[in-house]
């Protein structure tokens, strides 16, 4: 089979495992689950850019979906995100595994694109790391390919890092799997590659009023957990143990579960010395430190005195939440358990006298990751599904997208997470930020069984000592949105005076009395900017991949004699 031929199967597998996660999600409809919340059309708030008061978890990602979703509709942007993750997934490790074997690309296919990481997140809905998730294969490549000084190299990395970089966890998952791959010889390059991608977010994150730490609550609430009767750490060596039990496939916690996942992990091990003699001892050793990185930072704090350091960090270093939910780090291992596992399995294969039995190893291999964890197709048996939104949502929307009152909005009842019964009363985060034209403020204190964890937008202080709408009002709202029929204490006195615009089954929205006062926010020139010069790489680097290796030789030997 030629190479065309070839890679026409690795896609033809790849959209197959897609397919078989989201086929029953692909028509109109959104999946609304935990973290996960597209609208039909997301407006460009200030908050999307990070001008807005709360921490840019989301950025640049909601400024994405916002132009996105100007031109498509929203269920189908979501739709499209959610088959390139897997898709991407596997076809990018496919190629990334030094091999001539189709059998064993489609290995390494199934092995990285069908685990508990993936599913764990997808449940959660943490679209943007499904993303990353799906940029590694195709990071590492790039970047060894710059280790090697190959043309364009750079120009690649650039794009490979692109989808990853929407929100802050997936750009530093970005740049360190650059960084560390593409080696210390090209640290300037990658370092500085990052620092620009990455500008997006950094610049809001710096120059924001209300500093950037977090709760030292969240790290006990969002530790790695254990899935069945080994230890959290074992689970997270098997790309599992995510801190909410609810969104974990229930075949991690069967009784074989742990040793299926020492079986994985020690044929993954033997097979990275084949990789080592393909690739080379320092960059298989690279991606092996950094896959054993990964696992230390996810199980850190259930290690010992892993979480007295991380609860220090969080209340005293800038920037440090970013280890909160640290089990997102294990990304890292994928990698090298994805490779190992089939380079073993390649060599297994070669050891085997007859065609039949050669074939049927790689057959089992390639279906080894579908059989132990079968609750990730079809949507995880029903775990997500796409629903529609009420037209009461885009009344709402209507409502303020023609009243140009100042202030904005706030959501009751006060809470981070909503449960519809039009959502088939799943937990989901608020739509409203994204659903409606102006800015939200909901609630971010975050609930986790018995823990409480301290929210971080420092205009929601205000919002929580209102008493009346007057007060409101006086803490720039000019709108009170009551979402019905989900869980949560109103109070009524937050009404009283309040003028009703518009109710309907499931949304009410108010107007507060008087003129809000509304605040001046910082000078959006510096995020402006930040991004301007993000985008600005983006369009070099595709434009070095349009023009000839010849003609950008020739313009540097130019240079390089007038100088």
């Amino acid at each position: 089979m030629g190479a065309r031929g070839e890679r026409l199967v690795l896609a033809a597998v790849s959209a197959g495992l897609a397919l078989l996660v989201f086929l029953p999600v692909l028509g109109r409809g959104f999946v609304l689950s935990y973290d996960m919340v597209f609208a039909p059309r997301q407006s460009l708030v200030p908050d999307a850019l990070g001008l807005g008061s709360s921490l840019p978890r989301s950025v640049p990602a909601d400024t994405v979906i916002a132009l996105a979703t100007a031109v498509v509709p929203g269920d189908l942007v979501q739709q499209a995100m959610l088959l390139l993750s897997l898709f991407l997934a596997a076809y990018g490790a496919a190629r990334l595994v030094p091999t001539e074997q189709l059998g064993t690309r489609i290995v390494a296919a199934t092995g990285y694109a069908w685990t508990a990481y993936f599913a764990e997140r997808l449940f959660i809905g943490h679209w943007p790391l499904l993303l990353t998730y799906a940029c590694l294969p195709w990071i590492a490549r790039a970047a060894l390919s710059l280790r090697e000084s190959e043309p364009k190299a750079l120009a690649r990395l650039v794009l490979a890092c692109v989808p990853a970089v929407l929100t802050p966890p997936g750009g530093v998952l970005a740049a360190v799997t650059a960084i560390v791959l593409a080696g210390p010889r090209k640290l300037g390059r990658t370092l500085g590659l990052a620092v620009v991608l990455d500008l997006p977010w950094l610049v809001p994150t710096l120059t924001r009023d209300g500093g950037s730490l977090s709760d030292p609550a969240g790290v006990a609430a969002f530790s790695a957990r254990a899935e069945s009767w080994g230890p959290a750490i074992l689970s997270v060596l098997g790309l599992g143990g995510i801190w909410n039990g609810d969104v974990v496939p229930g075949s991690r916690g069967a009784p074989m579960a742990p040793v299926l996942i020492l079986v994985t992990v020690a044929v993954a091990l033997a097979g990275l010395r084949p990789l080592a003699r393909r690739w080379g001892t320092p960059p298989a050793r690279a991606l092996l430190s950094l896959g054993v990185l990964g696992v230390v930072l996810a199980a850190l704090a259930t290690l010992p005195f892993g979480e007295p350091v991380l609860s220090w960090a969080m209340g005293h270093v800038p920037g440090a939440g970013l280890l909160r939910d640290a089990q997102k780090w294990v990304v890292w291992w994928a990698l090298p358990v994805a490779l190992g596992f089939a380079l073993a399995v390649e060599a297994a294969t070669a050891r085997l006298r007859t065609e039949p039995a050669r074939v049927a190893l790689v057959a089992a291999a390639a279906l080894f990751p579908l059989l132990t964890m079968p609750d990730l197709a079809w949507g995880g048996w029903g775990k997500i599904e796409a629903v529609r939104y009420p037209e009461d949502w885009n009344a709402v929307h209507r409502v303020l997208a023609d009243d140009d009152r100042p202030g904005d909005v706030v959501a009751l009842p006060l809470s981070t997470f909503r449960s519809f019964a039009w959502n088939g009363h799943r937990t989901q985060l608020d739509p409203a930020p994204r659903a409606l034209p102006e800015t939200v403020l909901v609630d971010d204190t975050l609930r986790v069984g018995a823990e409480e964890i301290s929210g971080e937008d420092s205009r929601m202080d205000r919002v929580r000592a209102a008493k009346s709408p007057e007060d409101l009002s006086s803490a720039g709202i000019g709108w009170i949105l009551v979402e019905h029929g989900t869980p949560g204490q109103l109070d009524p006195r937050l009404l009283i005076g309040a003028e009703p615009v518009w109710s309907g089954d499931w949304l009410t929205l108010y107007r507060t009395p008087g003129e809000p006062v509304v605040t001046e926010t910082g000078s959006p020139f510096p995020v402006v900017l930040a991004n301007g010069v993000a985008l600005l790489s983006i369009v070099a680097a595709l434009l070095c991949l349009k023009l000839p290796v010849r003609t950008l030789s020739r313009r540097r030997n130019s240079l390089l004699r007038k100088e």
